[in-house]
């Protein structure tokens, strides 16, 4: 047999071979490149079908050739319907990020506000991720500025608490918040229980969109506090009134005909898109985000509003309503399989006319105005990527900057903070931040910190590359530092067998001036850049965001470990066990003092913990 008939198959001649094992019936197809590329996942009424046209020739566009000849491999995965095919289709997509397909990026969860019913007075917070807290949810907000205005409006109105449980067991008197009138203050009994959660009725209703109800109640009441003479009471209502009225003017445009929607609206222009996504519960705006999904020039708008709605909702709770500028395509299977998802009816709707078209209009000027800066901002990122090329001497344009910068105070809660940056700006769900953990560190070992950082970033490049994975490599690396720093970060990826990135130091100019930083390069003397270039700005950008990440990372670490209670260090001590502590004796200095004897007649403390946690408190006396 020749060498030529024992190749394997690829591209059309794969795809070929393999439709004539494929069933008639629905499911999801996966195409694979060169050492396992996610290149595109798609679904099918008929996988055989489907697939069966790949390899017959005849393509729209020259992107879906290239596919199909780049295709090396291809998995299947069958399913009962076209709808769950769908489902299964968007999960796939969001894991995989196949290079072919409409992808959603920069997909971060959204704040939510919880009022938390775990304690007899229930707690207003802010919250993200999984609802593993018992009580209940309101959102999404789109950002943490709209959640916490929402948050203050709801603290003036209903005065409803916030405090961590051990601080509300631990008061023996009012804290600030109560003093400026945003806390009713249950902790201390200046309210009593029923009545407070007469508060907490009152805030959910609003959140719920109840709100001439609740409106209506506190103007009744300071009606009949005035009529009592009870002006102090009378004029707390009315600042609660004024807080709730607030809302209205705070937000741009709220909605009367709407309790619960979401609206976006898509924006595409020089093979980039924009899509704005607003959220309207209880009749109110909570806030709008910008999207730029990873398009082709090539797909349709229909095509990339069923791609964006489908990863959008992957991981969210999906709302009745839905409102677009685009019909997305296959809308009547996303309704399908949104209704499948949500287990209630999901409306997908392009409004011709009154408020909800209204809603959807001004959702789409902020997608043109957002994806006009964002155009103009990629223009002038790529002209000082090419100026950062020829500055260093790199062989192309940089189009992934990794930068690093160390945080400590004293060798204390010392982190390691990595930004990056390309072609779209600053990519921060690329950011990564490390706990220096070698405790053979010198306090304040700078080096030795940025070669803990570097080898560990670096070494788990080197076995990705190894193993055959798509692993993101930096075309430049910056280090905070002058020739000390950028002998320590060669050291390391010389040892690592990564020495062909380029490394350049960047020193702080004397008194940490900015513009008299001096570069640091192997084999070239150190050398600044003119005062007013804009390289020099750039750079700087580069090296202040990563101090800011650094910095903010280091105090997160800090504050973390001064918020720890001394009983979490306890073995056998669980959150509700240190509950009922705090609430037996007010803290956990409280807790320190108290015998052994006294401590078994907490709630679950038996005598083996009871000493346990008597002689922890004793260990260094």
């Amino acid at each position: 047999m020749s060498a030529e008939s024992s190749a394997p198959l690829v591209g059309p001649a794969l795809i070929k071979d393999l439709v004539r094992r494929l069933p008639d019936t629905p499911g999801v197809y996966r195409m694979f490149g060169q050492d396992g590329e996610p290149l595109y996942v798609g679904k099918a009424r008929s996988l055989k079908k489907r697939v069966i046209q790949y390899a017959q020739g005849r393509f729209h566009t020259q992107r879906i050739a290239l596919m199909v000849d780049l295709t090396r491999s291809m998995e299947f995965t069958t399913t009962k319907t076209e709808a769950d095919a769908l489902l299964l289709e968007i999960n796939l997509i969001k894991q995989l990020k196949p290079r072919f397909n409409v992808l959603l990026r920069d997909d971060k969860s959204f704040p939510e506000i919880v009022i938390r019913r775990e304690h007899p007075a229930a707690q207003l917070r802010k919250h993200r991720g999984a609802h593993s807290i018992k009580g209940d949810y309101f959102g999404p907000f789109a950002s943490a500025w709209a959640v916490n205005r929402t948050l203050n409006t709801l603290q003036k109105a209903f005065l409803l608490r916030s405090c961590s449980d051990s601080v509300y067991e631990s008061r023996t008197r009012p804290c600030m918040l109560h003093q400026i009138r945003r806390c009713a203050a249950p902790c201390v009994g200046l309210i009593e229980l029923p009545d407070y959660d007469s508060l907490v009725r009152e805030a959910e209703a609003f959140l719920r969109g109840k709100t001439r109800g609740v409106m209506a109640k506190m103007s009744a009441d300071m009606q009949a506090a005035s009529d009592g003479l009870e002006y102090e009471q009378a004029a707390r209502l009315r600042d609660r009134i004024r807080a709730l009225s607030s809302v209205a003017q705070e937000t741009q445009i709220n909605a009367e005909t709407i309790d619960q929607a979401d609206v976006f609206a898509l924006h595409s222009q020089g093979g980039q898109a924009c899509v704005q996504v607003f959220f309207f519960r209880a009749g109110q705006n909570w806030g709008n985000r910008a999207y730029f999904p990873r398009v082709d020039k090539t797909d349709e708008d229909p095509e990339i509003m069923a791609a964006f709605l489908g990863q959008f909702y992957d991981d969210k709770p999906i709302p009745k309503m839905i409102l677009v500028n685009v019909e997305p395509a296959d809308i009547d299977l996303l309704r399908a399989a949104f209704t499948i998802k949500a287990t209630h009816k999901v409306e997908i709707a392009m409004p011709r006319r009154g408020e909800k078209r209204g809603l959807v209009e001004h959702a789409l000027t902020n997608a043109r105005e957002a994806l006009g800066r964002k155009l103009a901002e990629n223009s002038a990122q790529s002209k000082l990527l090419a100026l950062v090329g020829e500055v260093f001497a790199l062989d192309a344009p940089p189009a992934r900057i990794e930068v690093y910068d160390n945080s400590h105070i004293s060798g204390t809660n010392a982190v390691g903070g990595m930004v990056v940056a390309g072609p779209e700006g600053f990519q921060k769900n690329q950011y990564r931040k490390f706990n220096i953990k070698n405790t053979e560190l010198t306090p304040g070992d700078d080096y030795g910190m940025m070669r803990e950082v570097l080898s560990r970033r670096f070494s788990r490049l080197a076995k990705e590359e190894e193993a055959g994975e798509n692993a993101p490599r930096p075309d430049l690396v910056l280090v905070d530092g002058g020739a000390g720093q950028l002998q320590a970060a060669l050291d390391v990826l010389m040892e690592l067998g990564v020495d062909d990135i380029p490394v350049v130091g960047v020193a702080k100019g004397p008194d940490r001036d900015a513009g008299l930083e001096r570069f640091f390069m192997p084999g070239k003397a150190p050398f600044m850049l003119e005062p007013k270039s804009p390289v020099l700005y750039y750079l700087q950008r580069l090296r202040d965001e990563a101090h800011r990440f650094a910095i903010g990372t280091h105090r997160a670490k800090r504050a973390a470990q001064m918020r720890q209670n001394p009983l979490d260090e306890i073995d056998g001590v669980g959150q509700a066990r240190k509950r009922a502590l705090l609430h037996a004796y007010g803290s956990a200095r409280g807790v320190s003092r108290a015998s052994a004897a006294d401590l078994t007649k907490v709630e679950g403390v038996n005598d083996a913990l009871a000493r346990r946690i008597h002689d922890h408190f004793r260990k260094d006396g």
